[in-house]
């Protein structure tokens, strides 16, 4: 009784599928592998994202809002919404 057969683990197996569903454990799966790959990214030197990008890349945008000849602010996101 001190190690479970395979037989065991399948059963396992079979319970947790039944239980949440494929789809489910998929979700979860892809979920679980990218807060580890973003844990090891942050885990890294970090020395090299401390420091803003003097430029930003092309076609991010960079501050919501704009200023019209009038001087009155547009809020840039609603206006392209509508």
């Amino acid at each position: 009784m001190g190690s479970f057969s395979i037989w065991h683990w399948l059963i396992v197996l079979l319970i947790v599928v039944m239980v949440f569903g494929t789809k489910k454990l998929k979700n979860m799966g892809s979920d679980l592998g990218g807060a580890v790959k973003g844990f090891k990214d942050g885990m890294k030197d970090g020395s090299a994202s401390d420091v803003p990008p003097a430029t930003p890349p092309a076609g991010q945008v960079v501050n919501n809002t704009a200023v019209d000849p009038k001087g009155t602010t547009i809020d840039v996101e609603a206006k392209h919404k509508s």
